[in-house]
């Protein structure tokens, strides 16, 4: 059963957007389903149908009818994570490539989300089924006034890219380390094996990437969003260069992109020109961050994973 809720915007939520708001304000519920209710018409900003993309400016009203029993139809499952580092605040995955970060309408099981759903609640599952076997595939985590931790996205990394993601697990951490990535205050890195011998040392490659409508597919589009992106060499082999790569905007496929773009796609990225392989070969390897709580930088890096390093290390035998 749906009920009216009502907000006053304070100056911590003075231009965000109103989806972003209500994500923070009702942690516990799937951002799918709030966006559901936003599209069908159940909120309102200032007496009028908001839509997702709303700026919202200090002593705005916001009045939502949501159901707060809804299930977030987020299933906990169990099985291996690589946790870089964790706080009571946030934590740092190695997601391994292949792995979706969180469900789709078509994938609703084995995602990043999924494992650490389990992984961040197993006490509660733990005495919601009176023992621990068979928690991780028969529970749901279904009410957002419970004591569940909803991990929170705060960026994402394709489903072919490994390495390091950030997660909140708190409501708090979640608005300030999303802020930090809006404001373009957070610093990530990747590696990737590009085909080819890249002969500048270092550079930048900025060229506007789009959707084809007729393909469904993002692109280099001239009348696409700007993005930039830097690169600089870590090693030359025979026939390919391992890459640092950089991103300055964020745009969907960004560095396959620009690396297709200077005439060096990505190993593994069959669909621009890149050879077949096992994986994509884009790692992301440092992430460097403010703390959502205390006055302190951080900055994690993690080694390339093995299937990829296996491949380095066969293109230097070549190269030698």
């Amino acid at each position: 059963m749906r009920e009216k809720i009502y907000f006053q915007i304070d100056a911590e939520f003075h231009r965000r957007r109103l989806d972003d708001f209500l994500f923070d304000k009702f942690y516990s519920l799937s951002k799918m389903y709030l966006r559901e209710v936003i599209k069908e018409g159940h909120c309102e900003v200032n007496g009028y149908t908001g839509n997702s993309g709303v700026i919202l400016k200090t002593k705005d009203f916001v009045e939502i009818e949501v159901d707060l029993n809804r299930e977030t139809a987020m299933r906990p499952e169990k099985f291996p994570l690589d946790i870089v580092y964790e706080e009571d605040d946030f934590l740092l995955v190695n997601k391994p490539a292949e792995m979706l970060v969180h469900p789709t309408h078509r994938d609703k099981n084995g995602t990043l989300l999924n494992a650490l759903s389990y992984y961040l609640n197993q006490e509660v599952l733990w005495r919601r089924n009176g023992e621990k076997s068979g928690a991780d595939d028969q529970s749901e985590i279904r009410n957002p006034k419970s004591e569940i931790i909803r991990p929170g996205l705060v960026h994402r990394l394709d489903k072919k890219t490994s390495g390091l993601i950030l997660i909140a697990k708190t409501p708090r951490a979640h608005r300030i380390l999303s802020a930090h990535f809006e404001r373009k205050l957070v610093e990530k890195k990747y590696l990737a094996l590009v085909e080819g011998v890249v002969e500048e040392d270092a550079g930048e490659i900025s060229a506007p990437i789009g959707r084809f409508e007729e393909t469904k597919h993002w692109n280099i589009k001239t009348d696409g969003k700007a993005a930039e992106s830097r690169f600089r060499v870590m090693e030359r082999y025979a026939d390919t260069t391992l890459l640092e790569l950089q991103p300055v905007t964020g745009r969907t496929n960004q560095l396959r992109i620009h690396c297709e773009y200077i005439g060096h796609p990505i190993v593994g990225d069959e669909r621009r020109g890149g050879r077949e392989f096992g994986r994509l070969c884009l790692h992301a390897y440092k992430l460097a961050f403010q703390h959502p709580t205390e006055y302190r930088r951080l900055e994690f890096e993690i080694d390339l994973p093995p299937d990829f390093i296996a491949e380095e290390q066969t293109k230097k035998r070549e190269a030698d």
